[in-house]
């Protein structure tokens, strides 16, 4: 890992509608540190539950709030993330809040936890994890970290797969020589996560592959091992992690004997919110020496760029680049036309030396002299693999007045097979 001037705090938040983790992250750090709300014990999961005392205008979370609920003192509340994503109403002392009202108010707290541990440290960067990212989960993050008092590039969100991704690729080299499994088990549901990387492009493309191997409740060594014979048949696996509780207990026998056969493994619950601090820390120096880029569901699938004079020089313009979340990226520059009315988009695969061109034709572009049409561009994905253009001339200042013409294109490349 390269050296940064980063002294500041990066926080991973894994958080499913069971439970929420926290994790902290800086620089001179070994590996980051998840926080346990029972002093001095390794229950890293905090249940994603909240109660107010009744009469009282006190909060309480996690296993605490389930004790005061026990003990009679207390309304309680679960499920958080589901009712605030379905923008619930809850009743609680009397009194109705909206479900995203208390998981604002959970965020607030268990955001608290860490808070004595790095001192007067600054804080850099809240990643958020979930199971699966999409748009809802994105907008509903969004507001409640703006009422958190964050700003947008203080946050970032991505789904459990890009945590297992920055996870490992923060190890040793001799974790990820060949591919790595991820097992997580919660609720009796088993779901695996194979990553791989190809180590003949550069930068190397990472994909992970999912599968849902369904429910894993009675005579669970037997069935896992059923399992996994045909998972490890022929492929070439260095390392498997184990997460989830399902995997609590001794019950693994001739399925962790198989497991461990020539391969590093792993177990632990707190992986996806330190893969999250990582990737926090990541997007935040400098990423000259980070040789992977990962391809997700929300990651770009295109490289865009135009060709410009500068200087005399003829150079590319990046756009978009491929592996940057599709849901966050835009880009906007400033052009200046020389000689001809049309803009080339050169389009490139991440996994392909081979550029393609696309020209756009400024249809109805006013007659100007040569070297008066400055032209601002915009690049938003629009999925991973679309990208609309936007393009709008701003004249030449005093010199030529704007047309206001806006011209919109869109730019897409096939799905590979």
């Amino acid at each position: 890992m390269e050296q940064t001037t980063s002294s500041g705090v990066y926080f991973g938040l894994d958080i499913t509608d069971r439970y929420a983790l926290v994790s902290f992250y800086k620089p001179n750090m070994e590996e980051p540190e998840t926080i346990s709300t029972v002093m001095g014990s390794e229950v890293f999961q905090i249940p994603l539950f909240l109660s107010k005392r009744r009469g009282m205008g006190q909060w309480f979370i996690g296993q605490e709030a389930k004790n005061q609920v026990q003990a009679g003192n207390s309304d309680g509340i679960d499920m958080l993330l589901s009712r605030a994503l379905h923008r619930d109403n809850v009743i609680l002392d009397a009194t109705e809040y909206p479900a995203t009202e208390l998981l604002l108010i959970f965020l607030r707290k268990i955001l608290t936890l860490p808070g004595g541990y790095f001192g007067s440290s600054k804080f850099e960067k809240l990643v958020i994890t979930v199971p699966v990212l999409d748009m809802e989960h994105m907008e509903l993050f969004t507001v409640l970290c703006t009422q958190l008092g964050l700003d947008s590039s203080q946050v970032m969100f991505i789904d459990h797969k890009e945590s297992f991704y920055y996870y490992v690729f923060h190890q040793r080299a001799d974790v990820f020589y060949q591919d790595v499994m991820l097992f997580d088990l919660e609720d009796n549901q088993l779901i695996g996560y194979r990553l791989h990387r190809n180590a003949n492009t550069k930068p190397q493309l990472v994909r992970i592959e999912t599968n849902n191997f369904g429910t894993l409740i009675d005579n669970k060594d037997e069935k896992f091992l059923f399992l996994l014979k045909p998972t490890f048949a022929g492929e070439e696996i260095s390392s498997v992690y184990l997460t989830g509780d399902g995997f609590d207990g001794n019950w693994m026998k001739q399925s962790l004997q198989f497991l461990c056969h020539n391969r590093r493994v792993f177990a632990g619950k707190n992986l996806f919110s330190k893969g999250a601090c990582y990737a926090g820390y990541r997007k935040s120096v400098s990423s000259e020496e980070w040789p992977f880029v990962y391809m997700g569901e929300q990651e770009l699938k295109v490289n865009l760029s135009i060709k410009v004079l500068n200087h005399n020089e003829m150079q590319f313009i990046s756009l978009l680049d491929a592996g940057e979340n599709w849901y966050e990226s835009e880009f906007s520059c400033e052009v200046i036309l020389d000689g001809t009315k049309e803009i080339e988009f050169w389009v490139q695969r991440p996994d392909s030396r081979q550029a393609s061109v696309e020209i756009l034709e400024l249809k109805d572009l006013p007659e100007r002299e040569n070297r008066t049409t400055r032209l601002r561009i915009t690049a938003k994905p629009v999925s991973d693999r679309s990208i609309r253009l936007l393009i709008r001339d701003l004249g030449f200042g005093e010199i030529v007045p704007s047309s206001n013409k806006i011209w919109e294109h869109e730019i897409s490349i096939a799905v590979q097979e």
